[in-house]
């Protein structure tokens, strides 16, 4: 069985999604709606940046939505179903637009309203995050203890934990894990303090823009974020979709997840190699097949494989 898995935040790049807008009318068509819808120049940021710009809460969050969305329905179109969808963060809208949850248009207005009030806390509340390789997430929390205004922020896989909050706090844990044994301490190309209670007013403006949305018929389960366990109904995703903001990221357990339910094959849709790296490191040893679908070269060399 496959599953197809879509990127969060940091996986944004200029000229993202360009060349699809070249050659499929479906991307012509969303960036059309997402530009209009928006108020903002979405379509010429994602081609032309800056990076600078692009890198910006309410302008990374609607380009890798929108991106994978794009990707989602131009590989819908070769009869490619997933059994099980799940998305890193952000990429958790991609995913239920991709299940049949939420349409486009209502995805893409939660996130609008997502990346607005996240910005405005990164504004507010200036924060970043880091990801630390080589220890385990108990590891992790150990090392950070007695650091104020830092928490562990996504469980990417067995030795791979982003942590979050204040600059001063990221480097003083950094410093201190790296002293502990950690491998590498990577600052990530992001606008905040995501997952972290340095969101906690996003969170509260979050609850009625997530409680307001209409969802249809899940075709597949999403596995959640929040628990890591497969969600087909609207009130406990609605549920679990609020508690994300401030909650950890469960990358780690997901994938696992996701095998032991029979997924042999990863897709990562949209922006970027983030995700297959991570698999990778979460499933060691075992028999599996991950590739991403980013790119019009992609989609030619793997069309033939999933018709």
């Amino acid at each position: 069985m496959k599953a197809f898995v879509f990127p969060g935040q940091a996986s944004q790049y200029v000229g993202m999604a360009a060349d699809l807008y070249d050659q499929f009318a479906v991307a012509r068509r969303f960036f059309d709606i997402a530009d209009e819808l928006l108020g903002l120049p979405l379509r010429k940021t994602c081609f032309e940046g800056p990076q600078e710009l692009l890198t910006r809460t309410e302008f990374t969050q609607p380009a890798i939505f929108v991106h994978s969305a794009i990707v989602n329905e131009i590989i819908r179109e070769y009869g490619h179903r997933p059994a099980m969808v799940a998305g890193h963060s952000l990429g958790e809208y991609s995913a239920l637009v991709a299940a049949g949850a939420i349409t486009f248009e209502d995805g893409l207005k939660a996130v609008k309203a997502r990346s607005a009030y996240m910005q405005s806390c990164c504004d507010r509340f200036p924060g970043t995050m880091a990801a630390i390789v080589g220890l385990t997430l108990d590891e992790v929390e150990r090392g950070i203890a007695g650091i104020e205004g830092v928490v562990p922020a996504n469980y990417n896989s067995p030795d791979q934990v982003a942590i979050s909050g204040k600059k001063d706090a990221i480097d003083a844990a950094c410093a201190r894990l790296l002293s502990l044994g950690a491998k590498r301490a990577i600052p990530l190309a992001v606008g905040g303090a995501y997952h972290s209670p340095l969101m906690a007013e996003a969170k509260t403006m979050m609850a009625d823009v997530i409680e307001s949305l209409k969802f249809g018929k899940f075709e597949c389960p999403v596995v959640a974020n929040v628990n890591a366990r497969p969600v087909d109904d609207a009130d406990t995703m609605k549920r679990l979709l609020i508690e994300q903001i401030i909650s950890p990221v469960l990358w780690y357990p997901s994938v696992v997840n996701m095998y032991e339910n029979g997924i042999r094959e990863f897709i990562e849709v949209g922006p970027g190699k983030v995700l297959q790296g991570l698999i990778k490191r979460c499933l060691p040893g075992k028999e599996y097949r991950a590739y991403g679908i980013d790119k019009l070269e992609d989609i030619r060399k793997t069309a033939g494989a999933i018709v």
